[in-house]
């Protein structure tokens, strides 16, 4: 329907609505009716197709052919046992897959926007899903349009349609109706879902919602396209690739060569099997999705929610951290800190609600509240001087000498509460501030603000950087210290009121800077009697001053001396001044060098390039600073997370490697161009997040070494053991090697704790999970088991023709005994204490009790094994004396080989 053509209230005749909006029973009609507002392709996949998905990769079709050519040579056993095992490693892939597909499904509900509609005349918020054909909607700044609809009302609106359109420029919108044939990108009295509000604010009637919107349309051609890899699915997918075509070459070099020498057809095709099932690892799909599910559902446990999977990749190589201050580094709430009357200086200790504009820039100390203020910091303790209190003046308040507090920071206090339109849990940051700290020193600002009603006010102004209010005897003034000042001829001070003089006037200039240079916002307060001369802002009595800042998290500073330790470098990025922002970033244990946004502009992008190693404090920074300075670093080869709140942040976001948005003060806009969104807007939730993201690689890097150790092991055994003409271990015993070690064992690494993972330099982002390190560990850990269980091969055997079935079963059980010995040395040679995972202990456990019941129950019939008795185990247990030694070796130089390439990253760092 031409639903832009038509008049606004054309619309909302044809959707049977008003601007008031729906009632909730028509709403809920509705909704059943056309269902939620949401892209169907935005589901996961169902369960049927998350279980056939477990037996497409091309390395379960190798040992599919395997148990075809298995149940062909009359080996019909090995053939079912292969299917059986199969199958339960199919299911065991589907469990973790769909509890994974179910955390993020749980996840994206998380996520959800909420909007605000008008229902029955009342402005309320409910999530998107909700939203139906006729709702009225309100939309702001930083908004996303939940559903296509037509404007009512719009002021000043502008709207991103880059997602339909293609147009990086956003367009502007009106309500009037535009022509029918009017294309996409012209049709201004629309909106669409999906896109953008960059400016200003509108009402308009929802026409259409889920699959029947513009976005809708553009995603019903997406349905059924996979989501693209991760680098880490990408490095596993060519591993797979790669071991399937070692396989089959390998097969095609060994049958044959049996045949020759006289092994027999059959025996040659068995040994093949065994070598197709002993290469491919195959638990590796279904751990690495399990490992990374867990972590992600960690992550939003500990208030990161992640967005997209590549992040937790990338987290692993952050090397730098750009940082917003406001609500970040700081608590986000502006408090009173220090409060000053001629002669004496008081900490005060009030808090107030958050800080939502802290971080929009500031002015010198000069400033009023309104006018952005000096930024905020945390001055420390700011000491209270005795001093000699005359008689109050008598426009003092009676009650302050009763509650034992100064006479002359009760009236500074109360001017500070009057002259406000704030309450302590509503209003300007500033000003519910200052509420709170009169309220903090025991004054009851309500019932003083009943005692002196305000009759009248001179609103604030940011030319006249000051405001006024008139009671029935007094005017109560505030603002900018030095307008203040220049408007007061007397003074406040402890033997009552004096005319102001220079020496004064000079000592209160003195005090301002004083307060200035530990970045605080400083704020100017006077009275005067309501029938004094000249006009409510002339011949005022200066009282003193209030410095207000919004300090820093208490926990910030430890999490950056660990992000710093970690070999990752912090830049703070802020829109406030460069005193704060210095203050701010060596209260934090930043380095203070710092640059402002108009010297940024000023540079080209190579000085940018240079100059941005040695700065880490950015002042004065607005969005399209970030991108560049975001550009000048990631061009210099580092892997940046970026924070982000606002509309104009999205491309700096986008563009980062690790684009972080706030969940709380964050727009809709910033959140969907992030790949992580902060929940509680902290710093140290950054370096929680860049911990669990690196102990989530760890944990896989664990797993494949663990892994590929075991198969490139069982692969030696079984080619070498076959030119001798033995046929060491069949592919049933083979596939249960590697479910017991690649199943609930190598299920338990992926719940490891992060070891040293913040000791270590930022893995670089270009080097694959397989690193010169693995490759080490593969080869030491494959040689020693290949070695030593080849030793004990022909020690059983004892001269042996052919493979008995007590030889075939101490190498059976020692391979398994030696994958569980190597799993704690894998896990320590990656810094992981050895008893910090129960789970693992329990795993281990869990797989010796059925290996135990394959050697000791009848499945040893199907298995090919024998008991063991006690002299048997105690040969194994010289086996394992000898070969642990050798392998906790293998693990330490593995240790000492990444600890000096991480020196060796760190000594190369940039100064």
């Amino acid at each position: 329907m031409d639903w832009h053509s038509r008049s606004a209230a054309a619309a909302c005749e044809e959707l049977e609505t008003t601007t008031a909006g729906l009632t909730s029973e028509e709403a809920d009609a509705r909704l059943a009716d056309v269902g939620p507002n949401e892209i169907t392709g935005d589901h996961g996949r169902g369960p049927l197709a998350i279980f056939l998905a477990q037996f497409s990769s091309a390395l379960i079709w190798v040992l599919l052919v395997a148990a075809v050519l298995s149940f062909a040579i009359g080996h019909v056993v090995d053939a079912v046992l292969i299917g059986i095992i199969l199958l339960l490693n199919g299911l065991f892939g589907f469990v973790q897959e769909y509890r994974a597909e179910q955390s993020l499904e749980a996840l994206r509900e998380m996520a959800a926007p909420e909007v605000r509609v008008r229902r029955e005349g009342t402005e309320r918020r409910i999530e998107s899903t909700a939203i139906v054909p006729g709702d009225v909607v309100l939309v702001s700044q930083g908004d996303v349009v939940p559903a296509d609809a037509r404007l009512l009302e719009a002021h000043n609106l502008q709207v991103d349609e880059a997602p339909l359109t293609g147009e990086s420029v956003p367009v502007g919108k009106a309500t009037e109706p535009v022509g029918a044939d009017a294309p996409l990108a012209e049709r201004e009295s629309m909106l669409y879902k999906g896109t953008s509000v960059t400016r200003g604010r509108a009402v308009a009637v929802v026409v259409e919602t889920g699959m029947e919107t513009e976005m809708g349309e553009i995603a019903a051609a997406l349905i059924g396209a996979e989501d693209p890899q991760t680098p880490l699915q990408r490095d596993l997918d060519r591993l797979a690739r790669r071991l399937g075509i070692g396989v089959v070459a390998l097969s095609a070099l060994i049958v044959p060569l049996l045949v020759l020498r006289g092994r027999g057809f059959v025996q040659a095709g068995l040994t093949a099997v065994s070598l197709a099932v002993a290469a491919i690892p195959e638990g590796l799909p279904a751990v690495v999705t399990l490992t990374l599910a867990l972590g992600v559902r960690k992550m939003a446990g500990e208030n990161a929610l992640v967005r997209t999977l590549p992040a937790v990749e990338a987290l692993g190589s952050v090397d730098v951290v750009c940082t917003d201050k406001t609500g970040t580094l700081t608590e986000g709430e502006m408090r009173v800190q220090a409060a000053w009357v001629d002669g004496e200086t008081f900490e005060i200790g009030a808090d107030s609600g958050d800080d939502d504009g802290a971080d929009t820039g500031s002015v010198d100390a000069g400033a009023s509240p309104e006018d952005g203020g000096v930024g905020s910091a945390d001055a420390g303790a700011v000491d209270s001087t005795d001093g000699g209190a005359a008689d109050p003046a008598d426009a003092v308040s009676a009650d302050a000498d009763a509650a034992g507090r100064n006479e002359r920071l009760d009236r500074l206090l109360e001017i500070g509460a009057l002259c406000n339109d704030a309450t302590v849990e509503d209003g300007d940051p500033t000003e519910r501030a200052l509420v709170a700290s009169a309220a903090a020193e025991g004054i009851d600002v309500d019932a003083r603000r009943n005692e002196r009603p305000r009759r009248d006010e001179v609103p604030f102004s940011s030319e006249r950087r000051r405001m006024a209010t008139i009671h029935d005897d007094l005017v109560y003034v505030k603002g900018a210290p030095k307008e203040i000042l220049g408007r007061s001829t007397r003074v406040l001070g402890a033997d009552g009121l004096r005319p102001m003089d220079a020496e004064t006037e000079g000592r209160i200039e003195a005090q301002i800077d004083a307060f200035a240079d530990q970045a605080l916002r400083v704020l100017g307060f006077a009275y005067k009697a309501r029938d004094d001369d000249g006009g409510p802002e002339e011949n005022l009595v200066f009282v003193g001053l209030q410095g207000l800042i919004d300090p820093p998290r208490e926990e910030v500073r430890a999490a950056i001396a660990d992000t710093h330790r970690a070999g990752i470098d912090v830049k703070v990025i802020t829109g406030d001044n460069a005193l704060t922002a210095r203050a701010i970033a060596e209260q934090v244990g930043v380095e203070s060098t710092v640059m402002t946004g108009q010297e940024v502009e000023a540079l080209d992008d190579a000085t940018l390039r240079e100059r941005v190693e040695s700065v880490h404090v950015f002042a004065r920074a607005e969005p399209t600073h970030k991108v560049r300075i975001l550009g000048a670093l990631q061009a210099n080869g580092h892997t940046v997370a970026m924070t982000g709140d606002g509309v104009n942040d999205a491309p700096a976001l986008k563009n980062a490697d690790v684009g972080i948005a706030m969940g709380i003060r964050g727009t809709d806009v910033a959140k969907q161009a992030s790949d992580i969104v902060l929940l509680d807007d902290n710093y140290a939730t950054i370096r929680n997040a860049i911990r669990r993201g690196r102990t989530i690689f760890d944990n896989l890097w664990k797993f494949v070494a663990y892994l590929l150790s075991a198969n490139a092991a069982e692969v030696a055994v079984v080619f070498v053991g076959s030119l001798f003409g033995y046929l060491v271990l069949p592919a049933v015993q083979l596939l249960w090697i590697n479910l017991l070690t690649d199943g609930l064992p190598a299920l338990a690494l992926g719940t490891d704790p992060a070891g040293e993972v913040m000791e270590r330099q930022p893995r670089e982002r270009a080097t694959g999970i397989i690193d010169s390190e693995m490759v080490g560990f593969i080869g030491g850990a494959g040689l020693t088991a290949t070695v030593l269980l080849l030793a004990l091969l022909f020690y059983t055997l004892d001269g042996a023709a052919s493979v008995t079935p007590y030889a075939m079963t101490m190498v059976f059980t020692g391979f398994v005994v030696f994958e569980f010995i190597k799993l704690y040395v894998v896990r320590w040679a990656r810094g992981t204490p050895a008893l910090t995972n129960r789970w693992l202990a329990v795993a281990v456990a869990t797989s010796l009790s059925l290996q135990f019941a394959v050697l000791y129950t009848p499945l040893n019939d199907y298995f090919g094994t024998v008991p063991l008795d006690l002299a048997d185990w105690a040969v194994l247990g010289v086996v394992f004396v000898v070969g642990a030694p050798i392998l906790v070796l293998v693990g330490w130089l593995t240790r000492r080989r990444d600890l000096e390439h991480h020196l060796a990253e760190e000594a190369t760092e940039p100064e």
